[in-house]
């Protein structure tokens, strides 16, 4: 069995790793840095500190979505990669030669599981509980599968370390909502919000708008950036 899902793991990734277009190899180098996405992170702190009354409750969302980062980058590269020790495809020498390798990234050694999607895949399911949207847990979900796209892409990541990634950043950004959810009845006096310009957590829609647009002109610069690499 062990041997099968080992093949089916290459055979997927052979799937998704690369093509002959310049384009794309060029895309998913600007999809993949998080330095793109950093307007996004600002959009998200902005709704936070305008919906919510006070600085205790500001620093609860903060300081919680600091935590899901820990937790989730923490445990993937200070204690599974190192116990499991399992090659990147891009290191495996019984895959290395037929991986398609994209501007040179290699990443570093280990690869199981992917950082990449269990950090967005937390900060999309903590934010998701947080405000509770359809449009915005949408896009947060598309946002960190198309992360976790960029690298069975540039062949730095199996399929298996993608999904191990998901449901452990899953895991954490629930276990993190709960504990927000436990320390915010605690500080505040009301939860539950009844109105058309805000969401049920007491976000405005208007603002969630703001991320959202975020995320569209971050998505056209990313087309743009990768053009100019040509």
């Amino acid at each position: 069995m062990f041997t099968a899902l080992t093949e089916s793991d290459r055979y997927i990734l052979a799937f998704f790793n690369g093509s002959d277009s310049l384009f794309m190899d060029n895309l998913s180098v600007v999809l993949t840095s998080g330095l793109t996405w950093i307007p996004l992170y600002l959009s998200l702190l902005y709704v936070v500190i305008k919906n919510n009354e006070t600085m205790r409750q500001i620093m609860l969302v903060v300081g919680c979505a600091l935590l899901c980062i820990v937790l989730s980058d923490g445990v993937a590269d200070f204690v599974v990669k190192p116990l499991v020790a399992r090659l990147r495809p891009t290191y495996d020498p019984l895959v290395k030669y037929s991986i398609d390798i994209v501007n040179g990234i290699r990443g570093n050694q280990y690869s199981f599981f992917s950082a990449h999607a269990s950090n967005t895949f937390c900060i999309a399911m903590f934010f998701s509980l947080l405000i509770r949207n359809r449009k915005f847990i949408i896009a947060m979900v598309l946002w960190s599968l198309i992360n976790c796209w960029t690298r069975l892409y540039l062949g730095v990541h199996y399929p298996s370390d993608i999904l191990v990634g998901l449901l452990w950043g899953a895991i954490v950004g629930l276990l993190v909502y709960s504990f927000y959810f436990k320390v915010y009845r605690r500080i505040s006096s009301d939860f539950n919000y009844i109105s058309t310009k805000y969401t049920s957590t007491g976000y405005s829609h208007e603002d969630i708008d703001i991320v959202l647009l975020v995320m569209v002109l971050t998505l056209l610069y990313v087309i743009v950036r990768t053009l100019t690499l040509f």
